[in-house]
């Protein structure tokens, strides 16, 4: 299910890291489906450099052996752990992105790689957030824990000692808390990324003649107007836009094909 803008098959091992995509993995939830697609359409559009998405599937990864945890009830998508596999699927190697499904990509990626920074081991929004709602997407409960939302889009330095520990083990055992809070790391080794690269639908704010705070990916982190509840949310018309320009193109495809 791996998609490329680029030729990554001409990408290797001795290559200098720019001539290769960049890794980027998206959770993936069946009952989210569409929104994964419009996620990926809008990063491959507007991507200057070579991007390899690949979807992280829970049933895939079980086939693997590579996950074999039981979700828990407070987990409201199928990849709220799978996630921190991120480092072992790209080999400990390079830089590597997580995101969630529920992002709409409204800028170039380029320029957040170009925001990398190698002395950090990861690197995200560190968002300082409470949700106001007790239930989120189609009914999932809206849990409030430190650092919440840091985890939704983070990059990974793969090849960072500390990352190592994000191992099958690791990542099938350990707590909620060691995970989505970052606990394998000390604090000056999580880079911080600009918050309009994980802009919070509901919650950040667009201020006026201040293009530092436009977003550049909005986070339906609520739920988004795939879900019936979240049709008439903030940029929902963004987000309905690029879903129809990707299923004319979809579409293109189809008909070409057959």
């Amino acid at each position: 299910m791996t998609m490329s803008n680029g030729d990554s098959e001409s990408a290797t091992c001795n290559e200098p890291y720019e001539k290769k995509p960049f890794k980027i993995f998206v959770g993936y939830d069946p009952r989210e489906d569409l929104a994964y697609q419009v996620c990926c359409h809008s990063i491959t559009k507007r991507s200057s450099i070579p991007v390899e998405i690949t979807p992280i599937v829970q049933s895939d990864l079980r086939k693997k052996g590579l996950y074999w945890r039981e979700r828990g009830q407070l987990e409201s998508t199928e990849f709220s752990f799978s996630r921190f596999l991120t480092p072992h699927l790209s080999n400990y190697q390079g830089w590597a992105m997580f995101v969630d499904c529920d992002f709409l990509y409204l800028a170039d990626i380029k320029e957040l790689v170009d925001l990398i920074d190698d002395k950090y081991a990861i690197m995200c929004v560190q968002h300082d957030y409470t949700p106001k709602e007790t239930t989120k997407m189609d009914g999932a409960v809206q849990t409030v824990y430190p650092r919440k939302n840091w985890s939704s889009m983070v990059l990974y330095n793969c090849g960072h000692p500390k990352n190592k520990t994000l191992n099958p083990e690791a990542v099938n055992t350990q707590t909620g808390a060691f995970l989505h809070r970052f606990q394998w790391l000390e604090d000056e080794e999580i880079g911080s990324v600009p918050f309009v690269w994980n802009f919070l639908e509901g919650h950040n704010r667009v201020i006026e003649n201040d293009p530092t705070t436009q977003p550049k990916a909005v986070h339906y982190t609520r739920g988004g107007p795939w879900f019936d509840a979240w049709k008439n949310c903030e940029f929902a018309d963004l987000w309905l836009n690029e879903m129809e320009e990707y299923n004319r193109e979809n579409k293109k495809e189809v008909d070409a094909g057959n």
